[in-house]
């Protein structure tokens, strides 16, 4: 099983690299599945400008690899922002944050004209909430949001010595069933305290590549 994982990742990593921008400054995000993608475009590197990194860790890759990778605020708007996703359903809407980057995420998905989440088919669900909604937060905050994420349902669990790259602190709720994701995602960013929802529904991907055992489904 884990093996056809992997394989459907790659798939996936080396269906997107027609949908880089040639000669452009591009967004790439973190995960398992996007460090494929590091590595195909490694092999071809001097046909990309510079890249704008969701976290260190994917920023330490592209460096080992000749990369360069620029700070968002030099560039401006991104022709094409690529990354992962913990879930997703047939509607493109996403949770992501399972790696800790889904700040830097949302931030970078918002500044691109075209995101294009790659993934294997596991992935694929009619209804979020299997995988738990990471949420980051204030650190002083975290009783009050925790209090308040239980009332709707959930139930927060703070993810053990973990800090974010923005230095901030995890929570991710289990047992939600996310019927409207748009709707949530709106209600949890008033919460204060809150930093970033991993629902990527306001904003989600134009379009999805599924690595599967036959191929590559595109949504």
């Amino acid at each position: 099983m884990m093996t056809n994982i992997l394989e459907n990742q790659s798939r996936a990593a080396q269906a997107a690299l027609p949908w880089l921008e040639r000669h452009e400054v591009v967004g790439i995000g973190t995960g398992s599945t996007v460090r494929y993608l590091i590595d195909l475009i490694a092999a071809d590197r001097h046909n990309l400008k510079a890249v704008v990194s969701s976290s260190n860790q994917s920023t330490q890759r592209l460096q080992a690899a000749g990369i360069p990778v620029v700070d968002l605020n030099e560039v401006g708007q991104l022709p094409v922002y690529i990354d992962g996703a913990d879930q997703t359903n047939p509607a493109r809407e996403l949770i992501k944050g399972g790696g800790g980057a889904l700040t830097r995420e949302k931030i970078i998905a918002a500044c691109s004209r075209r995101f294009v989440c790659i993934a294997d088919s596991t992935k694929l669900v009619p209804t979020l909430g299997a995988f738990p909604l990471p949420v980051e937060i204030i650190p002083m905050a975290r009783a009050m949001i925790a209090e308040r994420l239980t009332a709707i349902g959930g139930r927060p669990i703070l993810r053990a010595g973990y800090i974010t790259d923005n230095g901030n602190h995890i929570l991710d709720v289990h047992d939600l069933v996310i019927n409207d994701p748009v709707a949530l995602e709106s209600a949890l960013n008033q919460i204060p305290g809150v930093v970033t929802v991993g629902l990527f529904a306001q904003r989600p991907a134009d379009l999805l590549l599924i690595g599967g055992d036959a191929g590559v489904l595109q949504i």
